[in-house]
C-alpha cells in the first residue's frame, strides 16, 4: 500500500489507532463510569456555539449515533471489508433487524457504496458499542485481519455497524453544530447560520 502511495498505507500506528478506535477505547476501565461518548479530534474547530446539549438531546429522542459529516472511504483502503461484513451478517442473520440502516451504505445494486460517517465527530452510546452484536462484529472483522492486512479505518467498521444495527430514527445528523476538520467544514443549517 505504502508502494501505491495509499493514505497511511505504510503507517503501521495508524492501524493501531483504528483499530483500537473500532474496538477498545470504550473497554478502557475509565470509560466503564460513561453511557455515551464524543469524539473530538486536535485541531478541529466549531463554527458556532453549541446552545444545547447534545447528550441530553440523544438520549431523549433515543438517538445511539450521531454525525456531522458522511464521505465515501477510499476504496483501496478496504478492499475486502465488504465482502467480510456480507460474510458475517450471513451468519449472524438473528442480529441485524430488518428496519436497519444498510440503504445509506449501499448503492442500487446492493453494493458497496462506501459512505461512511466521518467518525472524528461522533457523539454515540456506549452501550451501543458494547451489545452484544457490535462486540461480534468488531470480533469477526478483527479475526478476518484487515485492520492491518488492509488499512480498514474505524469511521467504516462505526458506519457499516450503525447501518446493520440501527434504524434511521437511531441516527442523528448534527446539521445544526458547525464543525470543520480539515479539509472538510460541516456548515450549520437553520439559526446556527444565521
Amino acid at each position: 500500500m505504502a508502494e501505491r502511495k495509499i493514505i497511511y498505507g505504510g503507517n503501521e500506528s495508524y492501524r493501531h489507532m483504528c483499530r483500537y478506535e473500532s474496538g477498545f477505547f470504550f473497554r478502557h476501565p475509565l470509560m466503564d463510569q460513561y453511557k455515551w461518548y464524543w469524539r473530538v479530534e486536535p485541531g478541529v474547530k466549531f463554527g458556532c456555539e453549541i446552545d444545547y446539549d447534545p447528550f441530553l438531546f440523544m438520549e431523549e429522542n433515543n438517538k445511539k449515533y450521531g454525525f456531522t459529516i458522511s464521505i465515501r472511504e477510499v476504496v483501496e483502503t478496504i478492499p475486502t471489508l465488504w465482502n467480510t461484513t456480507m460474510s458475517f451478517m450471513k451468519k449472524h442473520e438473528d442480529m441485524v433487524p430488518l428496519t436497519n440502516l444498510m440503504e445509506f451504505v449501499t448503492d442500487k445494486n446492493g453494493g458497496y457504496n462506501r459512505c461512511h460517517f466521518w467518525s472524528n465527530f461522533e457523539i454515540a452510546s456506549l452501550d451501543f458499542l458494547r451489545s452484544k452484536e457490535y462486540l461480534s462484529y468488531f470480533d469477526y472483522l478483527d479475526r478476518a485481519g484487515g485492520f492491518f492486512y488492509e488499512r480498514w479505518g474505524d469511521a467504516p467498521v462505526h458506519s457499516l455497524a450503525v447501518a446493520m444495527f440501527l434504524n434511521k430514527n437511531q441516527v442523528h445528523w448534527f446539521e445544526d453544530i458547525g464543525y470543520y476538520h480539515g479539509p472538510l467544514w460541516n456548515c450549520p443549517k437553520g439559526k446556527a447560520n444565521a
